[in-house]
């Protein structure tokens, strides 16, 4: 009975969910996955034919790519004038888990996801890192869908308050801010270094690492050495929670 009470709480709570999508599924077993966590496959659940439930990690991996797209063509139409390293400092905070994960509370997303029992009795439905992955699945499964302006149109409703917060100060200048906070904590000057080059010479990706003394060192990508240095400034800040 108790089971029976959970199953329908959470079809009520994926039925709201659509709603504030705003997206009626032609095919609802993309939604099914999206909100299906990895723990689910390590017990014995299985779905109604009798199979292992497929989870969402793949449809993460996709909509990490399109919200990687969608906030990138927003920044291009919203700041016409700002360079190509301030908008790579803007993505980061719009993409980040933490982002992703307040999108899915807007939405409402934590109710509608099914977790093993092990994982739902730990807060997995409040986790921002098991949040913010659904969201990227859930944006995978409109876009495969509804296509990319069904995507964009949720993706507009669910980052509004995001989209609306101005940029914080650490954003303009992501190093200095970094280097604010490391040596304010006493553990000295942030080092910054190149682990790899790829691509051709005239459209090269710096991969770069920066290391900051008792603190886990964090990797970002970029089209430049300066635009690189600047995104790990960006992504260790959004990590630390000072962003």
């Amino acid at each position: 009975m108790t089971e029976d009470r959970g199953a329908n709480r959470r079809a009520e709570a994926v039925r709201e969910l659509t709603a504030r999508l705003g997206h009626d599924f032609a095919r609802p077993e993309l939604l099914d996955v999206a909100l299906t966590h990895a723990s689910v496959g390590e017990g014995a659940e299985r779905d109604a034919r009798g199979r292992p439930f497929v989870d969402n990690q793949r449809q993460e991996f996709l909509g990490d790519r399109v919200l990687g797209l969608l906030v990138a063509e927003r920044l291009m139409r919203d700041f016409p004038q700002a360079d190509e390293g301030e908008m790579s400092s803007r993505l980061h905070a719009l993409v980040d888990k933490a982002a992703c994960a307040r999108a899915a509370e807007r939405l409402g997303l934590g109710p509608a996801l099914r977790l093993s029992p092990g994982e739902s009795k730990q807060g997995g439905r409040r986790r921002e890192g098991v949040l913010g992955d659904a969201m990227e699945a859930v944006l995978a499964a409109v876009f495969l869908d509804g296509g990319l302006d069904t995507a964009r149109a949720v993706f507009d409703r669910a980052w509004a308050e995001e989209l609306a917060t101005p940029a914080p100060r650490s954003l303009n200048n992501p190093k200095s801010a970094l280097q604010e906070w490391s040596l304010g904590r006493g553990l000295g000057l942030p080092a910054y270094q190149v682990t790899a080059r790829t691509g051709s010479d005239h459209a090269p990706t710096f991969t770069v690492e920066v290391t900051v003394q008792g603190v886990a060192p964090l990797t970002a990508q970029g089209r430049s050495r300066q635009e690189a240095e600047k995104a790990a400034a960006v992504a260790l800040l959004s990590r630390e929670g000072m962003i």
